[in-house]
């Protein structure tokens, strides 16, 4: 079941004021990213001008695609675009991370190629995700230190420090005017 988060915004935010063509474009990218992921989290980010989808709320580490409205097509963005194979050269852009599909018609939303591109988006997240759940779990466990076993009638030896000297702050003398001629 997709959840729909809109402390950001609302998909009417997003796209309410578009034209038919980029509202048909938006709601078939939308069916086509639910109907591969039906647990999607849905996040329509009103000051971005976009609707994310990925694992959770976050952006850049949970959401693998975003729907931007444009004039005349939606930008199908991919967030970690610079990381899928593309076997099909849809996606455009020269970021670091990011890349995206300029969607022009509503044949081209719900096509195979489209569908593939969303697909292996969502697979490179949860892979990226499980990974850095797993990289977590395993520097938990390093942190763990085992306990030092006590032996009773023993006393830890303490070392004895003194404690640092401390220096007297410089005393500015007043200079008389023998002493400045």
């Amino acid at each position: 079941m997709v959840e729909t988060l809109t402390k950001l915004g609302t998909w009417t935010n997003v796209f309410g004021r578009r034209s038919k063509l980029v509202n048909e474009i938006a709601d078939d990218l939308r069916a086509l990213i639910i109907g591969l992921h039906p647990d999607t989290v849905e996040v329509p980010r009103k000051n971005d001008k976009s609707v994310s989808f990925g694992f959770g709320e976050k952006k850049m580490s949970e959401a693998y695609c975003y729907l931007m409205p444009q004039t005349g097509y939606v930008n199908l963005g991919v967030y970690w675009g610079a990381e899928i194979d593309d076997p099909n050269s849809l996606l455009e852009g020269t970021g670091k991370k990011l890349r995206h599909v300029k969607v022009r018609d509503t044949e081209t939303a719900l096509s195979a190629k489209i569908a593939h591109l969303v697909y292996m988006a969502m697979e490179e997240r949860k892979a990226s995700l499980d990974k850095s759940e797993k990289e977590k779990a395993k520097t938990a466990k390093a942190k763990k230190k085992p306990t030092a076993k006590k032996t009773p009638g023993v006393k830890k030896a303490v070392a004895s420090k003194k404690p640092a000297a401390k220096k007297k702050p410089a005393v500015k003398r007043k200079t008389t005017k023998k002493e400045k001629t």
